[in-house]
């Protein structure tokens, strides 16, 4: 369930994409046919005069964050879903991830943090059975128009595929993997705009540690090579945000040497970058505001003691709030990478992460 999967489902969920398309092995007949069918859709589509802001309202992007948590999907969600909407003219934000994940149970035992892959999933079924049984229980909005020119609930009703018994790749909604989200929202002084990890559980619910600061993802990965992180470290990447970055790498590298090390359960990771969806361990990414527009992030020194606590959603770091705004007061801004250029420009527009990055904010 890694963010290509992740999206794939949501998108399904959404209503923009044919049922079970999501679930479906990329050298298949089924994804032949289904690349047939999505070309006949889209000419019915014309006929029937449904655009795609008549599908995508704010009930189904309710729908797709639905779907991505009982998968368990990637953190890379919600920076996508919130950017998709704000071109569909919907306002969804972090708070909404809050509110539907305090609902909406983990029940895909899906990789990196599971047992099993997407392919495991097609092959008992895919992503229908799994949308029948959320409906059921209440947590879809079933009349959302979809693509097919029909809602939710009558494509799910003229379905017949049920996942066999016996089957441990999806729990029933009675016997969950996690009983709420597994994407948390964390605030606090070191993400007054937000910040988002993937705690499953598996990874524990709160760490404590002293922090070892570094100004790229690069620098990060040497020091984590060179095995100078201990137990009890903080890994702090700062600078990769959307306007520091500029973009926002993903940190597969750093987060796959840690695991590889041994290290996933005594070291924590914290960036203003984002995750890959193959990312997992003790991570908190995309905090806001960013290193390079002035956030705690960016005046963290080595060693200050950084409490993660995903039972509260909070992320700080344990200093007096005069010593935060004296170094903030000291705090100069970085020289940008970028001064021209394509990069230039979107750093200067991009919006921050909580927001989806986009670049059309408030035009």
């Amino acid at each position: 369930m890694y963010t290509a999967n992740t999206m794939a489902s949501a998108i399904e969920a959404l209503g923009m994409s044919l049922p079970n398309s999501s679930a479906q092995a990329a050298i298949s007949d089924d994804k032949m046919r289904d690349c047939f069918d999505a070309g006949a859709a889209v000419l019915n589509l014309i006929k029937l005069g449904i655009k795609p802001r008549d599908i995508m309202t704010r009930e189904a992007f309710e729908n797709a964050i639905t779907v991505l948590i009982a998968l368990g999907g990637s953190t890379n969600a919600t920076l996508h879903i919130p950017a998709m909407a704000h071109a569909a003219g919907v306002d969804i934000t972090l708070d909404d991830f809050e509110r539907i994940g305090k609902r909406v149970p983990v029940l895909a035992d899906l990789k990196p943090s599971g047992k099993y892959a997407m392919a495991d999933l097609v092959r008992i079924g895919g992503t229908v059975p799994l949308m029948k049984m959320l409906l059921e229980g209440g947590l879809l909005h079933g009349d959302c128009m979809t693509v097919t020119g029909r809602t939710m609930r009558e494509n799910l009703d003229k379905q017949d595929i049920s996942y066999p018994a016996g089957q441990e790749i999806i729990r029933p909604l009675s016997n969950p993997l996690k009983k709420d989200s597994h994407l948390r929202v964390l605030y606090g002084n070191l993400a007054e705009g937000g910040a988002v990890a993937k705690i499953s559980g598996k990874e524990g619910e709160q760490f404590t540690g002293k922090a070892r600061v570094f100004n790229s993802e690069d620098d990060a990965m040497k020091a984590i090579l060179a095995k100078q992180i201990n137990p009890g470290d903080v890994i702090v990447i700062r600078l990769e945000g959307p306007k520091g970055g500029p973009g926002m790498r993903e940190m597969l590298g750093p987060t796959s040497a840690i695991m590889g090390l041994g290290l996933g359960k005594t070291v924590a990771l914290i960036t203003d970058g984002r995750f890959s969806g193959g990312s997992h361990g003790f991570v908190v990414g995309h905090i806001t505001p960013e290193a390079f527009c002035g956030g705690t992030i960016g005046i963290l020194e080595e060693g200050d003691e950084i409490v993660i606590d995903a039972v509260n959603n909070r992320i700080d770091v344990n200093l007096p709030a005069e010593v935060i705004a004296a170094r903030k007061a000291a705090w100069v801004q970085p020289a940008p990478r970028y001064t021209r250029g394509v990069l230039a420009k979107y750093a200067k527009l991009v919006s921050t992460a909580s927001e989806g990055a986009v670049t059309d904010k408030g035009l």
